[in-house]
């Protein structure tokens, strides 16, 4: 008969949200594991999700000022820096996360194996692999023109105070929205210097759309965030839940096609606008808000969303 604490190693490894799988937790160097881990880069989600719309207003403003026929290795550098700096600013949001969390994810069967909580490194050198992060965002972040630097420099704000707002409020999803959908401001910067109303409507639709997939990805926790007192939108929408993500992802497609009119985009674009709102529907309808997994592929299945638009945007962009 196992011992209680063994029984909940096993429950926590079964529920862990680390991919053991991984090739470089598999055949990288044991000591680098937890840092992987920490940055989540077994996990490249965040990643997609965080770049998707710098990509989008990055093109967008691109396309609205001159034609992709004649981008040239400057214009596919800058596009390779956002990703860049999406890996490296989702790690280092996600180091902020779990410094803040560490006794929280103790408690959840999810988050219980993640490198803080479970003891694999200290909060020191957490803090030491943060700091290495962030400069090199910052490295990453100078080769912007002015605007863009202190646009990058304000959003540390929001990245900083974030991982507190499920103790606050049960809206944290709105303030992760406000976060992860910087670079739909950033994106348009970096090409104009300045900033515009098409922008704006982007960072909304990104608004909506990570309050959408975020809540839909707190309904794993929604058991144990209870229990140990985290609020989120899963617990305050509970089965209503799938008449708001009408409601959120309505306005993320209202908004992205508001920004295409702005910058008067073809046919080309709102057939992929099509796309998107199916694929949204398909997303409510299937969903099981009591099954992880179910809700675990219906949040993955959002990097599709972010494809979709980008390529609707470049179709355009190449379009006479």
């Amino acid at each position: 008969m196992k011992k209680p604490e063994e029984e909940g190693s096993a429950r926590a490894a079964k529920a862990s949200d680390i991919d053991q799988q991984y090739w470089l937790l598999r055949r990288g160097h044991i000591a680098l594991s937890p840092y992987i881990k920490l940055a989540r880069m077994d996990r490249p989600i965040g990643t997609w999700l965080l770049l998707y719309p710098c990509w989008w207003s990055y093109a967008m403003a691109f396309k609205s000022t001159t034609s992709f026929a004649i981008a040239n290795w400057h214009d596919l550098w800058l596009a390779a820096l956002f990703a860049i700096g999406a890996f490296v600013m989702r790690g280092a949001g996600c180091t902020i996360n779990d410094l803040a969390d560490r006794k929280v994810d103790a408690k959840v069967a999810r988050t219980a194996l993640r490198p803080l909580p479970s003891g694999q490194i200290t909060p020191l050198q957490a803090l030491i692999f943060l700091g290495a992060l962030l400069l090199v965002g910052l490295l990453i972040l100078l080769q912007f023109n002015n605007f863009t630097i202190w646009l990058g420099i304000s959003s540390l704000a929001l990245i900083v105070t974030y991982p507190f707002m499920k103790r606050i409020t049960y809206w944290p999803q709105a303030w992760l929205g406000l976060t992860f959908n910087w670079g739909a401001l950033m994106g348009w910067s970096a090409v104009t210097g300045s900033l515009s109303p098409p922008a704006f409507m982007l960072y909304a639709a990104g608004f909506f759309w990570t309050l959408g997939y975020d809540t839909i990805y707190a309904h794993q926790d929604k058991e144990d965030d209870a229990l140990v007192g985290v609020k989120s939108t899963a617990l305050k929408l509970g089965a209503k839940t799938k008449p708001w993500l009408v409601l959120f992802y309505g306005l993320t497609v209202a908004l992205m096609a508001a920004a295409g009119y702005m910058v008067q985009f073809n046919w080309i674009y709102f057939a992929g606008l099509v796309v998107i709102a199916a694929h949204f529907g398909w997303q409510i309808i299937t969903l099981d808000i009591d099954k992880a997994d179910n809700c675990l592929f219906r949040f993955k299945a959002n990097r599709h969303i972010g494809l979709a638009l980008l390529a609707a945007i470049v179709a355009c962009g190449f379009s006479v």
